[in-house]
C-alpha cells in the first residue's frame, strides 16, 4: 500500500494541478520570493513563518549565539512557550515514552550537539504539527536543524571559553561528638541504654586524637576543592559557492571535578567532535547533501560513589588513614602486617572495621580507577529533485540515514586489606597495642572490560512535495511522505521502530484563509494482527487577519493569525511492551513432591488481542502576532488534549479470584480503559524597541497546564481516595495534624500502630482520621498536592538583551510555579539507603535533627522524635513533609563586547568578540535551600565563564 500511493501520488497531483491550470488559463503563477531568514523548519518542509498556523514555536539560534553563548542547548524553556524544561505542553517528559528529539530530521541525543552547531529549533507541538511523523511523535517534537555552509568567500571563527563551577551548597551533617550524644538519647527515647560512653564523646569533641575518635568531614577542604574548571573551543569553517557548499565545525570540551584527593583527583569529562555538513547542486534539477558527525566522549573516575557514601557514612564510623608511627614498637605483629602490606601512603596505613572492610576514601587512594568511553558515528545524505519539467511545482526529497554508538568501561581494579587497630595509653601515651588484618592487597595489573552496549539507528523518508499558486489568489500545497526509523540497542531483543506513511493537503486563498488537512497511517507490532495499523487525522483552519483589507495599511496590526485545530492520533508510546496483547505462563517448584524440574505451570496474565492504540485527542486555539510597527510580537495556544485508552492490568472488571498472591499468578488481560486530560495554555511576548542608541529586545514566555485523571479503574470506598477527577501527578499521603505530647493525647487518639506498630510515643507525629474509622492506615490518604512530574505547572522565562554600541547585556530569569515536593528516601538498592530528612536507625544525622521534639520543645519542635527503630509512623508521605518548589531562578547574565570593524582591516583578523557570564547565579524562593542542596549527587553549582570569538 505505501509504495502504491507513493507511485500514484504524482500522477494525482499532475492531473489537479493541469485541471486547475486550465481553469486558470488567463492567471499568471505566482512564485512566492520568501527570504531564506523567514523561513522555518516544520514536519518534512520549510514554511515562511508568517503563515504557521499554530501549535510550533521556533527558536532562532544563530541570533541567539550573538549575545548568549552556551555549550549545548539549556535553559530554553527561558525563550520557547509551550515547554517547560521537561515537557511539551505537560505531557510526559524525555524517555522513550516521551517526546520525539529529531536532528536533521533523524532521531538522536539533544545533549550530544553543540549549541555551535544549531541552526534552529522547532518545538512541533500541536497534533497538526507532528502528525506526519507518526505515533512515537504523539507527545511533541523538538526539531534540530543544524548549520550549513553559505556562498561566500572561506570564514573561520574560532571560540574558547574557559569558567569555573562553584558549589551552591552542601549538606550539613553532624560532628561525631554531637552525633553520639543524639545518638544515645535516641536509644534511650525506645528503652535502650546509652551506646557511646561520656568520655568517647568528650574525647571526640575535644579532638585529643582524631585517628582513636574518628570525625570525618566529607565536606572538607581536605576532601574537595572549592571549584573546578571548564574549558572549550570550537572552530567553525564555512563557505562555498553556487554550486557547493559546506559548514565544518570541530568542538573539543573539558572539566574537572570537586573531589581532591587520590585517583578521584585525576577526574574529569572531556568530549570532541567534528561535524561537516555539504550542500552540491549537481543540476538544474537535482541537489544532494552529505553529513556526518563523530563524537569522541570519555570521563575518568577513581573507584566508588563519594557523594553517596558521604550521604550515609556516619562521621565516627571508621578513620580512613592512621598513622603507622601510632603502632606501639613492641607489638611486633602488627608491625610485620603493616610491613606486609601494598598499600602504605605518606607513612599511613588504611584503617577499617570488622564490618568496614573498605572505606571510600582508600577506594579512591588505592583501588585504581575506571575510564567511560563514548564513540558515535552519524552520517545521514538526501537527494533533491526539482520534478517541475514534469509536473509544475512538483519536488522530490529523499533522506537515509544510519548512526551508530558504543560505550564501554575500561578498568584497573584492585582490592585492599584495612587494619583494625585495638587502642591503648602507655604511660599516658595512646598507641596501638594491637591490628588485625581484613582482606587482602591484591595488584591484578590488568585492564578490565565492561558495560559494553552499542546502539544503531536507521532512518529512511521520501516524500513529494507539490506548491503551486493559481489566478494569484489560490496557494495549493500537497505533500506525500514514506518514513521509518529503526533503533537497535545491544542486548534488547525487540527494536525501536517507527513507520508510517502521511498526507498533508493544504490551501490558503489569498493569504488569507487557510485550511489543512492531515493524515499519517501507522504501523505497531506491539499490537496483535488485525490491529497493528490506524489512520491518525488532523484539521487546521486559519485567518490572517492582518492581510484582510481593513487591516492591510495598519500600524498597530502589522501581522495577525488566527488558527483552530483538531486531531486525533494514534500511538503505541504508552504501551510500555511487546505481546502484552498475548497470555503469557511461567513455570514454578513449590510443591515438595516435584520430581526434577518444575511442578506447575501457571498464568501471570490473560490474553486481549483487541488491545489497541492509545489516542490522543486535541483541540487548540492558537493566536500570533506583530503589532505598533513590529514593536511588539505575540503568539499563545490554548489548548486541550484527552488521551484515551490508556492500559491497565490489575483490573476490577474482573472478579477477585482470577488473580492469587501465592503462588504469583493472574488471568487478567492488559485493558485499554483509563482516560487522562490536559488543559492549559501558553503564550510569548517580544518587544524590540531602539531608545536613542541602545536598542532593548525583552521577551516573557510562559506555559501552564493542568492534568486531571478523567477515567480510573478503582473502587474505593470513600470518594477522596479516587485518583479520577485528580491531577495526574499527584502527591498522595495522611495530613498530619502535628506532635503527640502526651501519653493522654495518644490513648485518645484514632489507632496509629498501622503505621508504626504499638510503641508510639509523646514527640511522634499524629495524623487525620479522614474516614472517622478510629484508625489510621491507608484508607486515609488524601490528595496533598501536584508533583509537577512532567514539568512545573506553571513555567515563565524571561530574557532581557541591552545592546549599546558595541556592548550588549543578556539577562535571563525562568521561574517555575504550582507543585510540590516530598522529603523523604533516596533509595540505592533493597539494603541501602539514605535521607536528610528521615533521620532514623543508625542512619547519619544531618542538622534537621538539631530540631527535634523533647519534652523542653514541645512548643519549638519541627522534627519528631529521635528513634533507633525505623520510625515507621513518622516516615511516611504526609504534608508534614512535603514543600512547594516555586522559586525564580536567575539562570544567565552576560556582558558582551564586539571590537568595531574598523579595527580589523587586515587579511587575517575580520572580527572580535569577548564576553564574560554567569550562570544559576541566584534562586528566589521560600525554600531555597532545599532547592539549591543535593544529597547523595555532586552540588548544584553556578557557572562563572571568560570567552572570546575570533573571526577570520
Amino acid at each position: 500500500m505505501i509504495s502504491r500511493n507513493t507511485i500514484l501520488f504524482p500522477a494525482i497531483i499532475g492531473i489537479v494541478g493541469a485541471s486547475l491550470s486550465v481553469t486558470a488559463a488567463e492567471s499568471e503563477e505566482r512564485v512566492d520570493s520568501v527570504k531564506a531568514d523567514d523561513l522555518v523548519q516544520v514536519a518534512f518542509r520549510k514554511v515562511d513563518k508568517n503563515e504557521l498556523l499554530g501549535g510550533v514555536s521556533v527558536l532562532d539560534m544563530e541570533d541567539l549565539q550573538k549575545t548568549n553563548y552556551t555549550y549545548e542547548p539549556q535553559n530554553l524553556e527561558g525563550y520557547i512557550s509551550g515547554w517547560n524544561g521537561n515537557s511539551i505542553w505537560g505531557m510526559d517528559g524525555d524517555n522513550d515514552g516521551g517526546y520525539l528529539v529529531l536532528v536533521d530530521g533523524v532521531p538522536r541525543d539533544m545533549n550530544n550537539i553543540p549549541s555551535d552547531e544549531i541552526k534552529s529549533i522547532s518545538f512541533l507541538k500541536g497534533a497538526q504539527a507532528v502528525v506526519l511523523y507518526g505515533s512515537r511523535a504523539a507527545k511533541g517534537v523538538i526539531l534540530i536543524t543544524t548549520k550549513r555552509g553559505k556562498e561566500g568567500p572561506l570564514t573561520v571563527s574560532v571560540r574558547a571559553n574557559t569558567g569555573w563551577h562553584v558549589a551552591k551548597a552542601y549538606p550539613e551533617y553532624l560532628g561525631s561528638a554531637e552525633y553520639m550524644t543524639l545518638y544515645n538519647e535516641a536509644r534511650r527515647n525506645d528503652g535502650l541504654s546509652n551506646l557511646y560512653s561520656d568520655e568517647v564523646i568528650y574525647h571526640t569533641a575535644a579532638k585529643t586524637n582524631p585517628y582513636r575518635y574518628s570525625d570525618v568531614n566529607f565536606y572538607s577542604d581536605e576532601y574537595l576543592k572549592k571549584v573546578y574548571n571548564r574549558t572549550d573551543a570550537d572552530a567553525e569553517i564555512y563557505g562555498g559557492n553556487e554550486r557547493a557548499r559546506f559548514y565544518t565545525n570541530i568542538n573539543y570540551f573539558r572539566q574537572g571535578d570537586y573531589l581532591d584527593f587520590g585517583e578521584a583527583k585525576k577526574n574529569y569529562t572531556d568530549r570532541f567532535s567534528v561535524r561537516g555538513n555539504v550542500d552540491v547542486n549537481i543540476s538544474k534539477v537535482v541537489s544532494a547533501y552529505v553529513d556526518a558527525s563523530a563524537t569522541f566522549y570519555g570521563s575518568r573516575s577513581g573507584h566508588g560513589n563519594y557523594w553517596q557514601q558521604a550521604a550515609m557514612m556516619r562521621p565516627n564510623r571508621v578513620t580512613p588513614w592512621i598513622p603507622v608511627d601510632f603502632i606501639n614498637p613492641n607489638v611486633t605483629g602488627a608491625l610485620d602486617l603493616i610491613n606486609n602490606s601494598l598499600n602504605i601512603r605518606n607513612g599511613m596505613f588504611p584503617a577499617g572495621t570488622s564490618i568496614d572492610k573498605t572505606n571510600i576514601f582508600a577506594d579512591y587512594d588505592i583501588a585504581g580507577y575506571t575510564k567511560f568511553t563514548s564513540r558515535q558515528f552519524q552520517f545521514d545524505a538526501g537527494v533533491n529533485l526539482d520534478l517541475n519539467p514534469l509536473v509544475k511545482g512538483l519536488t522530490f526529497h529523499t533522506q537515509f540515514a544510519v548512526d551508530y554508538a558504543t560505550t564501554y568501561n575500561t578498568a584497573y581494579k584492585d582490592t585492599y586489606a584495612v587494619f583494625v587497630p585495638v587502642w591503648g595509653n602507655i604511660n599516658g601515651k595512646e598507641e596501638i597495642v594491637g591490628l588485625t588484618q581484613e582482606g587482602l592487597d591484591k595488584h591484578t595489573g590488568s585492564q578490565s572490560v565492561s558495560n559494553s552496549t552499542s546502539r544503531q539507528v536507521i532512518h529512511f523518508s521520501g516524500n513529494f512535495d507539490y506548491n503551486r499558486t493559481f489566478a494569484d489568489v489560490h496557494n495549493v500545497h500537497a505533500l506525500a511522505v514514506v518514513s521509518g526509523w529503526q533503533r537497535t540497542t545491544a542486548g534488547q531483543y525487540h527494536r525501536t521502530s517507527s513507520a508510517n506513511i502521511g498526507f498533508e493537503v493544504d490551501y490558503n486563498y489569498d493569504r488569507r484563509y487557510y485550511a489543512d488537512f492531515g493524515i499519517s497511517g501507522i504501523h505497531s507490532a506491539k499490537l496483535a494482527p488485525g490491529h497493528r495499523q490506524a489512520w491518525s487525522p488532523t484539521g487546521t483552519i486559519g485567518w490572517r487577519i492582518s492581510n484582510e483589507d481593513f487591516l492591510k495599511d495598519s500600524q498597530v496590526v502589522n501581522e495577525l493569525m488566527l488558527s483552530v485545530s483538531g486531531g486525533i492520533l494514534h500511538t503505541d508510546l504508552d504501551i510500555s511492551n511487546f505481546y502484552m496483547y498475548s497470555a503469557n505462563y511461567t513455570q514454578g517448584g513449590w510443591f515438595s513432591w516435584a520430581a526434577g524440574g518444575y511442578a506447575a505451570t501457571y498464568p501471570q496474565r490473560g490474553a486481549n488481542e483487541d488491545l489497541t492504540f492509545i489516542k490522543r485527542k486535541e483541540f487548540s486555539v492558537n493566536l500570533r502576532g506583530q503589532f505598533f510597527n513590529n514593536l511588539l510580537g505575540l503568539e499563545g495556544s490554548f489548548f486541550v488534549i484527552n488521551n484515551e485508552g490508556l492500559l491497565i492490568n490489575n483490573s476490577t472488571k474482573f472478579p477477585s479470584y482470577f488473580s492469587t498472591y501465592y503462588p504469583e499468578s493472574s488471568l487478567v488481560p492488559w485493558l485499554n480503559f483509563n482516560n487522562n486530560r490536559r488543559v492549559g495554555f501558553d503564550f510569548g511576548v517580544k518587544i524590540n524597541k531602539q531608545i536613542g542608541e541602545v536598542n532593548l529586545i525583552a521577551g516573557v514566555n510562559g506555559t501552564y497546564y493542568d492534568t486531571k485523571a478523567t477515567k480510573r479503574d478503582e473502587l474505593n470506598a470513600d470518594a477522596y481516595q479516587n485518583r479520577e477527577g485528580k491531577a495526574l501527578d499527584g502527591i498522595w499521603g495522611y495530613r498530619c495534624a502535628g506532635f503527640f505530647n502526651s501519653e493522654d493525647e495518644i490513648k485518645g487518639w484514632a489507632d496509629q500502630s498501622a503505621l508504626g506498630g504499638s510503641n508510639i510515643q509523646p514527640g511522634d507525629l499524629k495524623y487525620v482520621d479522614m474516614n472517622d474509622d478510629g484508625v489510621i492506615d491507608s484508607k486515609d490518604q488524601v490528595f496533598l498536592g501536584k508533583g509537577g512530574w512532567y514539568g512545573n505547572p506553571f513555567t515563565m522565562g524571561i530574557n532581557i538583551t541591552a545592546q549599546y554600541k558595541g556592548f550588549s547585556l543578556f539577562m535571563m530569569g525562568i521561574g517555575r510555579f504550582g507543585s510540590y515536593a516530598m522529603k523523604g528516601d533516596t533509595r540505592i538498592d533493597d539494603n541501602n539507603s539514605y535521607s536528610y530528612w528521615w533521620v532514623h536507625g543508625d542512619r547519619k544525622y544531618s542538622a534537621e535533627v538539631r530540631n527535634r521534639w523533647t519534652p523542653e520543645t514541645t512548643a519549638t519542635a519541627t522534627y519528631p522524635r529521635l528513634t533507633t527503630t525505623n520510625g515507621a509512623n513518622n516516615f511516611v508521605a504526609s504534608d508534614f513533609w512535603m514543600y512547594s518548589t516555586d522559586r525564580f531562578s536567575l539562570a544567565k547574565v552576560q556582558l558582551t563586547y564586539d571590537f568595531p570593524s574598523r579595527m580589523f582591516t587586515g587579511p587575517i583578523v575580520k572580527g572580535l568578540q569577548v564576553y564574560v557570564s554567569g550562570s544559576d547565579l541566584l534562586t528566589i524562593g521560600k525554600n531555597r535551600k532545599i532547592l539549591e542542596m543535593n544529597v547523595g549527587s555532586a552540588p548544584q553549582s553556578r557557572f562563572y565563564n571568560l570567552g572570546a570569538k575570533v573571526i577570520f
